[in-house]
This record gives C-alpha cells, sequence and structure tokens, in this order.
C-alpha cells in the first residue's frame, strides 16, 4: 500500500500510482462539491480567484455532515464525482492533482486526468463515519452559507483510498 503525504511528497510521485493500487494519504485535502464548484468557476469566469491554490491540490467531493460535540468534523464520506465533471477538466488545467470521490468519471474528465498527470482516487462510499476518525483537522474557508458543502480545509491522516484512474489513464471504475 503506497502511504502519501501532500505536505511533503513530490507531485511528480503520483505518476507512480497505477489503478487498482491501495493509498494512505496524508494531508491537506479542500472539500468541494456540486455548489460549491459551481461558485468557483463563476469566480474564475470573473477572473478572481479560487478560494484555495490550484496548483498541486487534492479535491474531496464530500459535504460533511454537522461537527457532534467533541468530534473535529461529522460524518464525511464521497459523494458522487460524476456531478463535478462538467468542471473538472478546467479545474486540473488549472494546476489540481488529485480528486477524491466515489463513481465513474467521464471520458472528458479522463482525457484532462491524462494531460494533466493528475490522479482520481475513490474512498469507500457508505463509510462517512470511519472516513471522518482519519480527519485531524477541517475548518471552513469559503461559502459559509452552503452550510455542508461549504469550501473546507481538511488535514487527513493515513486516509484509506484506492487509486480509480491513474495518470496514465487507467481506470478500473468502468
Amino acid at each position: 500500500m503506497a502511504e502519501w503525504d501532500l505536505n511533503t511528497a513530490e507531485l511528480h510521485l503520483l505518476r507512480e500510482l497505477r489503478a487498482g493500487d491501495r493509498v494512505k494519504l496524508s494531508g491537506t485535502v479542500y472539500t468541494a462539491r456540486d455548489a460549491a464548484h459551481k461558485r468557483i468557476a463563476q469566480l474564475l469566469d470573473k477572473g478572481e480567484e479560487p478560494p484555495f491554490t490550484f496548483s498541486g491540490a487534492a479535491i474531496y467531493y464530500a459535504g460533511p455532515t454537522p461537527t457532534p460535540n467533541g468530534m473535529v468534523i461529522g460524518s464525511c464520506g464521497p459523494t458522487t464525482s460524476g456531478r463535478m465533471d462538467v468542471y473538472t477538466p478546467r479545474f486540473l488545467d488549472l494546476g489540481v492533482k488529485i480528486m477524491i470521490g466515489k463513481g465513474k468519471r467521464s471520458p472528458q474528465v479522463i482525457k484532462a486526468i491524462r494531460r494533466n498527470r493528475a490522479v482520481y482516487l475513490c474512498a469507500i462510499g457508505g463509510a462517512g463515519a470511519l472516513a471522518a476518525k482519519c480527519i485531524e483537522k477541517a475548518e471552513v474557508i469559503a461559502f459559509e452559507d452552503l452550510g455542508c458543502e461549504s469550501v473546507k480545509r481538511l488535514t487527513l491522516q493515513d486516509f484509506p483510498l484506492i487509486c480509480a484512474i491513474d495518470s496514465t489513464g487507467r481506470n478500473i471504475v468502468k
């Protein structure tokens, strides 16, 4: 199983991942779902900066539930990635390198993954409460009015994932 620390790993090492590889991911990722993607695209259309630096970024397609007392975050499982496909090639072309979600991706997204040497990692659906145990820190950084769909900065530790589409376009989710 590959272990990746986004805070120290050189992103070119993502090219070594192969579809089907298991990964334990640590470091900073950003949550963004449908509504947040739409707003980020609107910012970009106006020539404004996104709420986080896209260069080398990892986006987790998740909308965590409200945080129970004494916990860092509520349940935080993946959402269906295909709903973000309309925005994904643009975000990849602007520097995003890792996407985390569940489900298949469009041919346009797979082409953009290859073009940008990015990867698509799948999280286990239906296990959001378990996934939350791998999140050490969570903070809203944009679009707080969207509630669970606000953009959050998460700090992960050993978050279990599977490489679903590698940087060459090999794909195990068809």
